[in-house]
């Protein structure tokens, strides 16, 4: 009954990512950077400052800034981790190897993802020593703290399988990660600017509309653009009222992370699902 769920391909990854050298270096950069930042923070709010003690509104800000750094370097790990899964086999010259197993394409996709997934969780776990000092001055819900670490997972997750998709479905690991870096770009930035961009003419819509100046506000795909960017649902997470501010602008109550889960769900098995599909494409053209 285990050897059908046993992932041969999930528990080799998981012991060359754990023993190598590097993956715990850079872990320790991680860690680093987050120290240095939570260091730096308590320095200019004590000492710097002129007061020798925390107020709960400053050990919130100190977690809203670490909870963007954190994310921050979390999207920008998670490609590099995942873009090189499979064409790196592939420049290698291991690929065939590994599809003449008898594992199944789904388990090969899944074990690449989940023993990315792993070590980013790690480094995610890593750093919740720095986040106890929040609450040693308080001002932060518990419950704040675990709806932002399930954020961080929905979303490395995500980039980690359109990082396996693009890794299947091109030859060389610098082409995946370019482009995988540049839907992360999409996502977190593009779909930003387009939300401003479509709020504006929105704007200048009622403004030049005359009669229809007290129309209550209706911009559904301005409200899409903001729904999928991991930013704004950030604010939001760390903001309540940030999401009546939204809901008012573009005249949609949805709240913002029922869409954002949808959205990511929906991208998650969409990316697998073409990499699952892809991974043995060329042995069923040769046939």
């Amino acid at each position: 009954m285990m050897g059908r769920f046993s992932n041969p391909v999930l528990t080799k990854e998981l012991k060359l990512r754990f023993r190598a050298f590097k993956s715990f270096s850079g872990l320790m950069f991680y860690l680093a950077v987050l120290c240095i930042f939570v260091t730096g923070f308590l320095l200019i709010y004590t000492q710097f400052s002129g007061t020798a003690f925390f107020r709960p509104s400053d050990s919130f800000t100190m977690f809203a800034v670490l909870s963007v750094i954190q994310m921050g370097l979390v999207m920008f790990i998670t490609p590099g981790l995942t873009a090189g899964a499979i064409s790196t086999e592939r420049e290698k010259q291991t690929l065939n190897i590994l599809l003449t197993t008898t594992q199944s394409s789904t388990q090969i996709i899944v074990g690449k993802l989940l023993s990315s997934v792993a070590f980013l969780v790690l480094m995610l776990v890593a750093g919740l020593p720095l986040y106890s000092l929040v609450f040693l001055f308080g001002g932060v819900a518990p419950s704040q703290l675990i709806t932002i670490f399930l954020f961080y997972l929905v979303t490395l997750i995500a980039i980690g399988s359109i990082g396996i998709m693009f890794s299947t479905i091109t030859k060389r690991t610098i082409v995946s990660m370019i482009t995988t870096y540049g839907a992360m770009i999409f996502l977190a930035g593009i779909t930003g600017f387009l939300f401003f961009v479509g709020m504006s003419m929105e704007q200048m819509f009622i403004n030049t509309g005359g009669p229809q100046q007290n129309v209550t506000p209706f911009s559904p795909i301005s409200h899409f653009w903001a729904t999928i960017n991991p930013g704004v649902l950030m604010v939001t997470i760390l903001y309540p009222e940030m999401a009546t501010s939204l809901e008012s602008v573009t005249g949609i109550s949805m709240p913002v992370w029922i869409g954002y889960l949808i959205f990511y769900v929906l991208l998650t098995a969409f990316c697998l699902f073409i990499a699952i599909r892809k991974l043995r494409a060329n042995m069923k053209t040769n046939r």
